[in-house]
């Protein structure tokens, strides 16, 4: 009978480490997504991103109210176009 419940232990200690190594993985994966927005008081802020493949990734950014698209892989990060206006400001710019 002892046996059987160091063995029923350890299987149990071996599915709560898988579950909280599975727990792990699925934060990494997908709460870098989740975390995106903009903090009131500051300049810089990520918009959007967008996973391309598992090393590359657009990024839009802002910075004092203008937008810039950043490419980033695993050794460098490429600005793919800059100055881009927000949609709300456009429509505020073209309403004046």
């Amino acid at each position: 009978m002892e046996f059987e419940q160091t063995a029923r232990a350890v299987f149990a200690l071996i599915a709560v480490v898988g579950l909280i190594g599975l727990l792990g993985l699925a934060v990494r994966r997908f709460a870098p997504q989740a975390m995106i927005g903009a903090r009131s008081g500051k300049r810089l802020a990520v918009v959007e991103a967008l996973t391309l493949d598992p090393k590359r990734r657009l990024v839009l950014v802002r910075r004092d109210g203008v937008e810039h698209l950043v490419l980033l892989g695993p050794e460098t990060a490429m600005v793919v176009e800059r100055g881009i206006t927000p949609p709300a400001q456009a429509q505020k710019e073209e309403q004046a």
